[in-house]
């Protein structure tokens, strides 16, 4: 179940088998066209696994959507409009779960070709799916606290149960079970055309239908009675107390009454949920919207409640952003040109993007990341598909792959980078390090001297700290990595 390092003589253009950056990095010595792609024949039993190079576009999206990750997670506290939404709406932050999925869907079509045995890839998937888990309990359960807290240890009877990993592990053991399981139901027609790639993978766009059906049918369907819950937080000024939420609706898509929230009390249980969602900056709840800050004295009860922002419902809607990265993947395998490719991405791209708009400003759906709304679905993924299409033509195409090089090392080394900096293990490493004082730390020394001081405002300063001493360092550092062939992979 541990990580391990990767040595040897590792191409970084190879396509293998990429999580968040969870990748088996294969020796190819021999190439002397980083920037060339080799598209897979569809015939899928070949008796042994087809090599490929890597797509360094995929690895530069991995490494934004990293960036991305650490940005709004370390600034986002000081410029809330790059945060998380409190609840409707699609703020710069609820854009990197999405891209996550849809990077895992696409990783899933190119690295499967590359293993013809099909009890060897179920094998493979699943064994990757429980170490998925095991990071994500351990890195989200509430064993490691925030850097600036320098204890460690979880109450087993509070530990949060689902999170950022065990959601993308639900999506990847799905998905990646029905490409493996309908290889055989797949069209060898050749060429491939915009049409027929839809119809030779009718099984991902079956279940993504069945999923979507169950997501309406119990989103809208389930009744949702009161519900009680008792404060946990010693921190607050209601702390120990019991607090009554009245609902008793059915199809409720606000903060208190949904679907959503119904189902991961029951399952999961209330003191198993996250304990400071979002919504908790919402208007109704605190004085300085959308800022985080003191509660208003009218608070409705509910504002002090968890709730679980990757819960069970949630994370079965999610499934769907992945299938629709498995499908641009398929249509990088089989597509034999950039301009074929790019015009099916685009489209698609294009066309998500408006559905997901529609639905969120008809209000027939509104945008929610906490609910994983359909329309939601559709505008993050449309923006996956743009994102990425510009990532390929500028660096797969153009050949520009320089000048992205920190956020492909990033992407490349991701898993490392997650672990140590968006889940803040190295800042709470370097904080078990002060002076005197245990709030004298060097990262506050850093911060308040080097970048709060100089430019004497707070906002900017944190903004430029998150920039140059975490995203730019740590893509320093994995450059490094990269240059002595050293990969944390699952």
């Amino acid at each position: 179940m541990s990580p391990t390092m990767d040595h040897g003589n590792n191409s970084p253009n190879e396509i293998s088998q990429p999580l968040i950056s969870m990748e088996e990095i294969k020796p190819d010595s021999t190439s002397h066209h980083p920037h060339r792609l080799i598209s897979v024949d569809s015939d899928a039993l070949l008796p042994k696994p087809v090599k490929s190079k890597r797509l360094a576009s995929l690895d530069i999206f991995r490494g934004l959507t990293v960036a991305l990750m650490i940005l709004v997670d370390d600034a986002g506290g000081e410029w809330p409009m790059i945060g998380h939404a409190p609840w409707y709406g699609c703020n710069l932050a609820d854009f990197v779960m999405p891209f996550f999925l849809f990077i895992v869907g696409m990783a899933i079509a190119l690295a499967l070709k590359r293993i013809p045995n099909q009890l060897m890839a179920i094998e493979k998937v699943t064994l990757r799916t429980l170490k998925l888990l095991f990071w994500g309990l351990l890195l989200q359960g509430g064993y490691s606290h925030a850097p600036d807290k320098l204890t460690y240890g979880v109450d087993v009877r509070k530990i949060r149960l689902f999170g950022i990993l065990q959601r993308i592990a639900l999506a990847y053991l799905v998905v990646a079970f029905v490409e493996v399981l309908s290889r055989k139901t797949q069209s060898n027609v050749q060429p491939f055309n915009h049409f027929s790639i839809f119809k030779s993978y009718f099984w991902n766009w079956l279940v993504g239908a069945c999923i979507l059906v169950v997501y309406f049918a119990l989103l809208y369907g389930i009744y949702v009675p009161d519900w009680q819950f008792t404060v946990t937080d010693s921190e607050s000024v209601y702390y120990g107390r019991n607090f009554t939420v009245a609902c008793g609706v059915r199809g409720n898509l606000d903060p208190p009454c949904n679907a959503v929230g119904y189902i991961d009390r029951k399952v999961l249980g209330i003191n198993h949920l996250y304990a400071h969602p979002a919504w908790r900056r919402s208007e109704a709840c605190t004085e300085n919207s959308p800022y985080a800050g003191s509660f208003r004295d009218n608070a409705p009860s509910w504002c002090f409640a968890p709730f679980e922002p990757e819960g069970i419902l949630s994370s079965i809607s999610a499934i769907l952003s992945t299938i629709i990265g498995v499908h641009f993947g398929h249509v990088l395998i089989h597509f034999q040109d950039h301009s074929a490719r790019l015009k099916q991405w685009v489209t698609m791209g294009f066309t998500l993007l408006i559905l997901g708009l529609v639905l969120h400003f008809t209000h027939a759906i509104p945008l929610n990341k906490q609910l994983y709304t359909f329309s939601y679905v559709c505008v993050t993924s449309g923006a996956a598909a743009l994102v990425f299409s510009v990532f390929y033509t500028l660096v797969d195409i153009w050949g520009l792959r320089p000048l992205f090089l920190p956020l492909e090392w990033i992407g490349m080394n991701a898993m490392l980078v997650y672990v140590m900096a968006a889940a803040g293990i190295f800042a709470g490493f370097i904080n078990g390090w002060y002076y005197d004082d245990p709030h004298n730390t060097l990262i506050y020394w850093i911060k308040k001297h080097l970048f709060i001081g100089v430019w004497h405002s707070k906002k900017v300063g944190i903004l430029l700290y998150v920039i140059f001493a975490e995203i730019l360092f740590w893509g320093v550092v994995s450059g490094i990595l990269h240059r002595f062939g050293l990969y944390w992979k699952l």
